[in-house]
């Protein structure tokens, strides 16, 4: 299909919507009618805009000297066009478009859907909420649904009594209209995107507004919930000014509600004014949750404040440019929330969630983070996390590498320059470079138009230079990668000296440093986006100096060396035995980073025998750093101490298989049950990992029944996803069935499915049931989930069950998520690979540490 079937012709030109909506909770439909000013730039006998899943009830063309010309409407749905055919010639000028629609409220969670709850008395409640992004408001009403045609947006709300209406500006005026509802008119929007218009109604509640320097800030919620909004309303109201002093720019709306909606696609949308919420990501109770869920709740709320400016004062052009909006956010999410709990010390747990990236990343069927967009379904596709990680990452090194008040300056400027319109990547790098005086564009475009990224080689010269040589880095078993280089920005420390700015742009450099009196680490500090392969020496030298290293630089020796095993190039024993050595370690990120790759071996790689040598192996790396920390928080302990004491307790657990370790998490998850607030958040969540890994069914109705009345979302979470824990067959099946039904909302389910997939012992039957009943999954699962949910078929490594799922995922394409699959498909190969090649010498090298 041409890409003009996908584009709008550019001769009309928005300029304001007057949008008047009437939702009827009752009947789940919802009727509307838009009025949108137009510069019509030459004589038209016809307008196409966007709009699909409408009924037009009728369409005509106004001047601004009354006259009126009606409009025959003609919907095409594959290319979700409205085109109005006009009986008389529009000449050029100011004209207004008068369109009558109705809808229903979907259960998609896209568009305007219906969000449902049951109240304290046991009824059910009905909210209307949208999700606009990337092209849904066009399911809502009749628009130009593309990024760069912003417009004003001033809507009016008809809702029944009793019900709260949120929208985008504030409210001006509520108006009684005689039959049991209410009139409500919001304000003049800033010009923005259609994707960021929000409309929210329901039996919902608001908190009393923060001052946050002019800003009313609020959080609504369902009712019986306002307890946990507190923690919500500190993080944005830091959020807001932090955000306003790094920019130099007031936040560009007149209020800002954060809006917690039973279901919800994503994790948040930041819509200008009105932001929406997944429950779990917004309310909570700091003392009652594990430190990793509070951090997410602070990590949203930041993501998507973040965008008031990035994303929606500034927005991209199209969506090949959407990573501008989320890449940045990322970013700035992580800064924001360091800058908020320094001692949380948040960039340090960025270089382990960026794993992801480097993973996609490694794959011959990787892409670049910016690419050509066409269809609605590509613009789906971006939401990965090259998008989101990767886009974050090379900001970070170029952060890091240009100094932050210098990256700063550039960001400012570019915002300044297209406040209230649209931007480029080249404008980006354009801004930064005029700030700082640095090539940035020639150093990012490889990074952003490029797909991968490289490994960076170090040995010491004969001549006593550091050299420093560079290739693309692959995983082994997937595909075949083309050659590239890239232009590194790297931090070289060495010889105990403060790191040195190398600007790595050919195949090779050689570097003349004093070597002497510490190791040499490259990627200094753990914020370069490159992995790192040292020379037998310089490699012994770092393992003999770990106590030397900043804790990200020992996660990013130890992450890079199974980086190397997935490559090909270091076998798995290799990795243990760099790995035994971290038995004294204490760093939350080094553990985390320790933990994805045992848990690769432990799932890919051991039969029934050499698991037991390895669970051996696993309870001495992690017994002595289990036994420092105990079972218990102590007074005055920080965070990452208590994450660390729950990571090392389910690693003791899962891997270890220790009969006194399953013994105590049974003891403890029993007392947590019993009286939550005896034990600490962390090891209650360790806890029940391990116990629903053994479990019984008499377990899994525990775990059920918890998951369905704990009045915590993060604690219903919890339990909900150790349902696809269990080990069990019959029971994996039930979960299985529930994920069709209203037993498991459908904005969960397919993380569950993806969970049992990624299950050692109940992965072949989650598969089965995936294949069995696709046509059912694809029509009650939001689209956004698929690629998530087939995440987990890279678990599935034995070798003709791999080649099953190949060749099913071949036959059944999911347009939305095309390439993701396609990588999804290429890394389960690698997973193949990885196990034909590795598990004998792994077994053998496990029996040998056992005898």
């Amino acid at each position: 299909m041409p890409d003009d079937d996908f584009r709008l012709p550019r001769h009309v030109v928005p300029r304001r919507y007057d949008l008047h909506v009437e939702p009827d909770l009752d009947t789940a439909t919802f009727y509307g009618t838009v009025a949108v000013t137009l510069d019509v730039e030459h004589a038209v006998d016809q307008i196409v805009c966007n709009a699909v899943d409408l009924e037009i009830d009728g369409a005509w063309l106004t001047g601004p000297d009354g006259t009126r010309i009606e409009a025959e409407p003609r919907l095409d749905d594959e290319t979700e066009r409205l085109t109005l055919a006009l009986v008389a010639t529009a000449c050029p000028g100011t004209w207004t478009l008068h369109v009558g629609f109705r809808g229903a409220l979907n259960d998609k969670l896209a568009g305007f859907y219906r969000s449902v709850y049951t109240d304290a008395e046991g009824v059910e409640r009905l909210i209307a909420t949208t999700q606009m992004e990337a092209t849904d408001a066009r399911r809502v009403f009749p628009c130009w649904d593309e990024p760069d045609r912003k417009a004003v947006f001033a809507v009016t709300l008809v809702v029944a009594e009793g019900l709260l209406a949120v929208s985008n500006g504030k409210v001006v005026a509520e108006t009684p209209t005689g039959d049991g509802r209410v009139t409500v008119r919001f304000a003049d929007t800033v010009p923005m995107s259609t994707y960021l218009v929000a409309l929210v109604v329901g039996p919902l509640e608001a908190t009393g507004a923060v001052d946050v320097d002019g800003v009313a800030l609020r959080v609504v919620h369902v009712p019986g919930k306002a307890h946990l909004t507190p923690f919500a309303l500190e993080v944005g109201a830091f959020c807001l000014r932090w955000f306003a002093e790094y920019y130099a720019i007031a936040y560009p709306g007149d209020k800002c509600d954060l809006i917690a909606v039973p279901d919800f696609a994503f994790g948040a949308m930041e819509n200008l004014g009105a932001i929406v919420f997944r429950e779990q990501v917004l309310l909570v109770d700091p003392e009652a949750v594990a430190q990793a869920e509070l951090q997410r709740v602070a990590d949203v709320v930041a993501h998507e404040l973040a965008h008031m400016w990035f994303g929606d004062l500034v927005t991209m052009k199209w969506w090949n440019g959407l990573w501008l909006n989320e890449a940045f956010a990322t970013f700035m999410e992580v800064a924001a929330v360091d800058a908020f709990r320094p001692e949380w010390r948040r960039w340090d747990a960025f270089a382990t969630e960026r794993a992801a990236a480097y993973a996609v990343d490694s794959l011959a069927s990787t892409r670049p983070v910016e690419y050509p967009v066409h269809s609605p379904e590509e613009a789906e596709g971006m939401f990965d996390v090259l998008t989101y990680q990767k886009g974050a990452s090379v900001l970070r090194m170029l952060e890091q590498y240009l100094g932050t008040d210098g990256f700063r300056a550039g960001i400012r400027r570019y915002l300044a320059d297209h406040a209230f319109a649209n931007a480029g990547t080249t404008d980006l790098w354009d801004a930064i470079e005029e700030a700082t005086g640095e090539p940035v564009r020639r150093i990012m475009d490889a990074w952003i138009f490029q797909g991968g990224y490289p490994l960076v080689g170090v040995e010491v010269d004969d001549d006593g230079r550091l050299r420093l040589e560079q290739r693309r880095f692959v995983f082994a078993g997937g595909g075949r990668a083309d050659p590239a280089t890239w232009p590194v920005p790297a931090m070289v420390a060495a010889g105990g000296g403060v790191a040195q700015r190398v600007l790595l742009d050919k195949d090779s450099a050689d570097l003349d440093l004093e070597l002497a009196g510490s190791p040499v680490v490259v990627n200094a500090g753990g914020h370069g986006f490159y992995r790192v392969r040292y020379s037998p020496p310089l490699l012994a030298s770092l393992r003999a100096s770990l106590a030397r290293l900043a804790p990200v630089e020992r996660a990013l020796l130890v992450d890079d060396t199974w980086a190397a095993v997935l490559a090909g190039d270091t076998s798995a024993a290799a990795f243990l035995d760099l790995a035994g050595g971290f038995a004294s370690e204490s760093d939350h990120t080094v553990w985390a980073t320790l933990a994805g790759a045992l848990g690769a071996i432990d799932h890919h790689l051991l039969d029934d025998t050499a698991r037991s040598h390895f669970a051996r192996w696993v309870i001495a790396l992690v017994g002595p750093a289990l036994d420092r920390l105990s079972w218990e928080a102590k007074a005055g302990e920080d965070e990452r101490t208590r994450q660390t004491r729950g990571l090392v307790i389910t690693l003791a657990g899962n891997l270890a298989d220790d009969a006194e370790v399953l013994a105590r998490a049974r003891e403890v998850h029993r007392a947590y049950l019993a009286e939550p607030t005896t034990v600490d958040p962390d090891v209650a969540a360790a806890v029940l990992s391990v116990v629903a890994s053994k479990g019984t069914a008499d377990d899994y109705e525990v775990v059920w029944e918890r998951s369905r009345t704990s009045l915590s979302p993060q604690e219903a979470m919890r339990y909900l996803y150790a349902l696809a824990r269990f080990p069990d067959v019959d029971l994996a099946r039930r979960t299985l069935a529930m994920t069709l039904t209203d037993d498991i909302r459908s904005q969960n389910a397919p993380f569950v499915v993806g969970r049992l997939l990624a299950n050692r012992e109940v992965g072949a039957e989650a598969w089965a049931f995936v294949e069995a009943n696709w046509e059912a999954i694809g029509g009650r699962f939001p689209d956004n989930a698929f690629p998530s949910m087939l995440a987990g078929v890279t678990a599935l490594s034995s070798p003709a069950l791999a080649e099953r799922v190949d060749a099913f995922l071949a036959d059944h394409p999911v347009p939305q998520a095309a390439k993701t699959i396609d990588q999804h498909r290429e890394r389960l190969r690698v997973n193949v690979a990885l196990r034909e090649r590795e598990a004998g010498p792994v077994a053998g090298w496990l029996a040998g540490k056992s005898r």
